[in-house]
C-alpha cells in the first residue's frame, strides 16, 4: 500500500563531497530532506519506487531499472570515494510489467549503476533506506499525459502490495531561473516554476493545470521535473492528499523544489 509520497530535487551540490562550502547554501532543502528520511523511519517503509528524467529509456514504451542490488556513486561529478548499495525488487518489477502488459509496452534493465536522479536521494535518505527495496522508474520518451496514465495503472497495482510503499518523483523545475544560471537565464523561469508550485498546491486540477501549460516555455525553461511529477500524480489520482512544501531554493540559478504530498488515510 501506498503509504508516502514526495517531490525532491536531485542537485549533487547536496551531496557535502560534491557541494562542499557550496553545501551550505543549500541548508533548507537538506532540512527538508532529513524531514523526508523521518517520516519515512516512523512509517517502516518496505519499498520505494523512485522516478528519474535521467537514466537509460527506449523509444517505445516505458522503463523499469531493477537488478538483485544497485550501487550509487558520484564518479561523474569527480567523487570516487562516496558509494552505497541498496537492493532493487525484481519481484515487483515482474509484477508490475505482468499485471500491465496489456495497457504499456513495459521493458525491464538492469543497470546496476543507478542515475544520479535517483541515486541523490536515496544517498540522502539512506538512514531510512536500510532494509528497503527500490524500483528506479526513468521517464523519457512519452509525454506528460502519457506518465499521468502510467502512474494512474500503477497505482492499482501498489496498492494491491501488503507491503508499505512510498514513491518519490525527484525532478528539478526550471534550470534558467538567474542570468548566472548553468544553462542561462529565461524571464519565463520563474513564471514558470511558479506556476507548477500553484497548480500542485490544488490537487484536485494540478494534473489537467500542468497540461495545459504551454509547450514551448516547457521547453525554453529547461525543466526536468515534469514527467516525474505527472507519474506522481498519476499515482496520487483520486486519493486524498495534502501537499506542503518543505523547501523551494533558487540559490543556483536551478529551481529545488522539496515537496511532501502527505497523503490521507
Amino acid at each position: 500500500m501506498i503509504k508516502a509520497a514526495f517531490i525532491t530535487p536531485h542537485s549533487p551540490i547536496l551531496i557535502p563531497s560534491i557541494g562542499k562550502a557550496n553545501t551550505t547554501l543549500l541548508a533548507k532543502t537538506l532540512e527538508a530532506y532529513k524531514k523526508i528520511e523521518e517520516k519515512l523511519s516512523a512509517m517502516n517503509i518496505d519499498k520505494l519506487i523512485i522516478i528519474s528524467p535521467h537514466g537509460r529509456t527506449h523509444d517505445e514504451g516505458l522503463t523499469l531499472n531493477v537488478a538483485p542490488e544497485f550501487e550509487i556513486n558520484f564518479e561523474t561529478f569527480g567523487d570516487f570515494a562516496t558509494k552505497m548499495t541498496i537492493a532493487g525488487d525484481q519481484n515487483l518489477a515482474q509484477t508490475i510489467k505482468d499485471t500491465l502488459k496489456s495497457d504499456f509496452n513495459i521493458r525491464l534493465i538492469s543497470e546496476t549503476d543507478l542515475d544520479y536522479g535517483s541515486g541523490i536521494p536515496i544517498y540522502l535518505l539512506a538512514e531510512a533506506l536500510k532494509n528497503v527495496k527500490i524500483i528506479s522508474i526513468p521517464s523519457g520518451a512519452g509525454n506528460l499525459a502519457d506518465y499521468f496514465e502510467f502512474g494512474k495503472k500503477l497505482k492499482e497495482v501498489l496498492q494491491g502490495q501488503d507491503e508499505n510503499i512510498a514513491v518519490i518523483a525527484s525532478g528539478d523545475l526550471s534550470h534558467k531561473l538567474k542570468r548566472r544560471s548553468p544553462a542561462g537565464y529565461s524571464p519565463k523561469g520563474a513564471k514558470f516554476d511558479n506556476k507548477v508550485i500553484e497548480y500542485l498546491n490544488s490537487p484536485k486540477t494540478a494534473m489537467a493545470n500542468i497540461l495545459k501549460m504551454d509547450t514551448k516555455t516547457i521547453s525554453d525553461v529547461m525543466e526536468c521535473g515534469l514527467k516525474p511529477i505527472s507519474l506522481l500524480l498519476g499515482i496520487l489520482d483520486e486519493s486524498n492528499f495534502d501537499p506542503k512544501m518543505l523547501a523551494y531554493q533558487t540559490d543556483f540559478g536551478i529551481g529545488y523544489l522539496t515537496m511532501d504530498m502527505n497523503i490521507e488515510a
